[in-house]
């Protein structure tokens, strides 16, 4: 008996519109258009299509159409981890596990979904048994191991609120993102393995401890095993997810407010500490499932009535694609997860290391970096070595602009593994409102460099300089109306003012997001990187500040400043201009000096590709680092055109940054 006919999952959404609701739209436009204009039509489809579930109903979909205070769904009682046991079935159990994992170690594990659900409950009842109540934040400390995953689900199973950093970033870093959020419980891991090494991270657990006097009770999962020491005053992970019996398995999360809040992530700006970015259960899981489905065509299979997908992004738990990853669950997919570095080790660099483990485990749909797959074209691989990738249906990126090169050459690596159209699910969003604004369709045609369209639901447009919505033009990124997963609120942020200069500065009511957008006559999207000074390293976000603070402790630093430039087709560029004391050289010991403080203070990842030394620091009249301007001057634009000298405290020292930009520009 032949499989039954591939259908992507937004025609079958479009047919159900049909049968549903009398819907039918001539093309995507008009479907978008509609999406748009009428969103408590579309969002309350979203939750009818997915049938999800409230034991009360809601009185309204949308109770104010404004940004931010639009109230969503009003009434309803939700929790995401309800959504993703509704896969525990007879289906799943016969042998479509939940999580399929790997390490560098290549030790490999799979959780069935009732061994997730077993051990996310016996977790879940060890917590509550230590007085996690529903509100109580909980901070993690983990790589990207299925550990991770119940953790999760556990916490927020019982309305506690979850937060993660990943166990590559240092002391600092973390502590100025937990320190905000006061967390009653930390779960940590006690090392990682990346890039053939292992790294201890007991001595960080116990200063993260020491320094977060809210929490009161630690569990340790031992991710190197014997080759650390026990920290004193904790639990082991291990013991806490053991438990079996009639409690266990008359476990169920609790019906939460929809808005209930869950989970804690960040972004930051270039100023002040890192933005605790609070979003809700039910928003969360309808765009989760709005974007993961329709979009990235993700939890569909071949045959309707058959389960089997196996996706894949891969990532750390500090990039909001840990959150997209571990949403596979919320659809019935099976989460192919992978712990370590995707390129093999610096003495051994090797990027065939996730493609051979998407080729061994039968992936359909394989996300990554932008970046990751341009080092993969410049590595040289040849991909038809792998036949098992035939599986793969779907190639997903973002995290930065990825260029028509590197798009065509993984488009020829497919070829010849016998698949001459594989779709490219190129995506952007962003991790404030953990989702995308811009995605793949894949009913629509695909032009390399390109994203296929604006999303369902968010009404983007890209503006002038005069406010203006504009086709065929770069200009800024903003949503004009409000979306599910936008976020209730910052943690601690009195009166909103944090959140509404972050996004609603610029265009009061209307989100502006940071990013330069050009969107094509025929609906096609690029991105030209960021608008602001944010840093984005492979997806990552970190604020200035935070680089400055690590940087500037250094006694020999007396200034300094970085950007970040992001080009369309072209490897992006950081460099660190510094300011050092009378008599102190930039040679190789001091750069090597920089570089570790920032590895050490934030990630290896936040190193910039270059450092040079400067005379001065441009700064605004009032003081502040003109990040943005610098960064125009080196993305091409004339110096007359970014700054106004008027405005600045030392108008002379730009020449020096004009003559720098003509050399990179000549390069």
């Amino acid at each position: 008996m032949s499989a039954a006919p591939y259908v992507p999952q937004i025609r079958r959404y479009q047919e159900w519109l049909r049968r549903e609701r009398g819907l039918a739209f001539g093309d995507y436009q008009a479907l978008w258009e509609w999406s748009v204009r009428d969103l408590p039509a579309f969002w309350q489809s979203v939750w009818d299509y997915y049938r999800l579930e409230s034991p009360t109903p809601h009185r309204q979909v949308l109770a104010e159409e404004k940004m931010p205070g639009a109230r969503w769904f009003e009434g309803a009682q939700f929790n995401y981890a309800r959504q993703v046991f509704r896969h525990v079935q007879p289906a799943h159990a016969a042998g479509f596990p939940a999580i399929v994992a790997r390490n560098e170690k290549g030790e490999h594990r799979e959780l069935s979904w009732p061994e997730l659900r077993r051990q996310v409950a016996s977790l879940a009842l060890h917590l509550k048994a230590q007085g996690l109540q529903p509100g109580d934040r909980v901070a993690a400390y983990l790589p990207n191991i299925p550990e991770t995953m119940v953790a999760f689900l556990a916490v927020v199973s019982l309305g506690g609120v979850w937060s993660v950093c990943a166990p590559d970033m240092g002391t600092h870093a973390v502590l100025d993102r937990f320190k905000q959020i006061a967390p009653k419980m930390l779960i940590a891991c006690d090392g990682v393995r990346y890039g053939g090494k292992d790294f201890d991270r007991s001595a960080v657990v116990a200063e993260l401890k020491a320094a977060l006097p809210s929490v009161t009770h630690l569990l340790v999962h031992r991710n190197l095993g014997a080759a650390t020491q026990a920290l004193p005053e904790s639990t082991d992970f291990a013991d806490a997810v053991a438990a079996k019996g009639p409690e266990v398995d008359a476990f169920e999360p609790l019906w939460l407010p929809f808005d209930h809040p869950l989970w804690i992530v960040y972004s930051s700006g270039t100023t002040g500490l890192p933005k605790p970015i609070v979003h809700g259960h039910g928003g969360i899981v309808l765009v989760m499932l709005g974007a993961g489905g329709l979009h990235n065509d993700v939890g569909c299979s071949y045959d309707p009535n058959s389960w089997g997908e196996r996706y894949h992004w891969y990532s750390s738990t500090g990039w909001v694609m840990w959150n997209a990853q571990v949403a596979g669950l919320l659809s019935g997919t099976t989460c192919c997860i992978y712990d370590g570095n995707p390129g093999g080790s610096k003495e051994n660099p090797d990027w065939s290391v996730l493609w051979r483990f998407a080729s061994d485990l039968g992936v359909t749909f394989f996300g990554a970096g932008a970046a990751f797959f341009a080092n993969c074209m410049k590595a040289g691989l040849d991909l038809s070595r792998y036949p098992g990738l035939k599986t793969v249906r779907a190639l997903g990126t973002t995290g930065s602009p990825l260029s028509e090169e590197v798009q065509r050459w993984g488009t020829a690596q497919f070829g010849k593994l016998g698949t001459p159209d594989i779709w490219w699910c190129n995506i952007s969003g962003g991790t404030d409102f953990a989702g995308a604004f811009i995605g793949g369709n894949r009913e629509l045609p695909q032009v390399p460099g390109q994203m296929q369209c604006r999303e369902l639901g968010c009404s983007v447009e890209a503006w002038n300089e005069q406010g203006q919505p504009v086709i065929g033009e770069v200009g800024e990124l903003v949503c004009t109306k409000p979306i599910p997963s936008m976020p209730i609120y910052f943690w601690n942020d009195e009166g909103n003012h944090r959140y509404l200069s972050s996004y609603f500065d610029m265009y009061p009511g209307v989100w502006r997001h940071g990013d330069w957008l050009k969107i094509a006559p025929e609906g096609g999207c690029i991105i030209y990187g960021r608008s602001d000074a944010t840093i984005n390293r492979h997806g990552l976000r970190m604020g200035t500040s935070e680089l400055y603070s690590a940087v500037e402790a250094l006694p020999e630093v007396l200034d300094s400043m970085v950007v970040d430039l992001e080009y369309l087709g072209r490897e992006s560029y950081m460099p660190l201009f510094v300011v050092l004391r009378p008599g102190v050289a930039l040679d190789a010991a001091m750069k090597a000096k920089l570089s570790g403080a920032i590895r050490t203070a934030l990630s290896p990842r936040f190193v910039p590709d270059e450092i040079l030394q400067v005379p001065e620091i441009p700064r605004t009249l009032s003081g502040k680092k003109q990040e943005l301007p610098i960064k125009k001057l080196l993305l091409g634009q004339p110096i007359e055109k970014v700054v106004n000298r008027d405005a600045m405290a030392n108008p002379g020292c730009l020449e020096w940054y004009v003559a720098f930009a003509e050399r990179r520009l000549r390069a």
